[in-house]
């Protein structure tokens, strides 16, 4: 799936970004500042999968109340039918 390998990319960059950070030396400024701009990029990679998600949760949870409308009206055509 597209999306996994692409969670799976997001991971790998977090977990070498915290590798990096890990050995980045307090007095080398240059390494800090191009740290704190990587941070601020996956931030926003992370985010916009987030986004991304709750969109596709919101359009689960539309489809769900559909199928369960639909059902419900079947329910009660049937039940009509049958003279209840």
């Amino acid at each position: 799936m597209m999306t996994e390998a692409k969670n799976d990319r997001l991971l790998v960059r977090l977990q070498r970004l915290k590798a990096r950070a890990a050995s980045a030396q307090p007095n080398d400024r240059a390494q800090l500042i191009a740290l704190l701009d990587d941070v601020e990029t996956l931030r926003d990679l992370l985010m916009r999968e987030c986004a991304r998600l709750d969109q596709e949760l919101n359009r689960a949870s539309v489809r769900v109340t559909a199928i369960t409308a639909y059902g419900r009206s079947a329910q009660s055509v049937r039940a009509l039918r049958r003279g209840h």
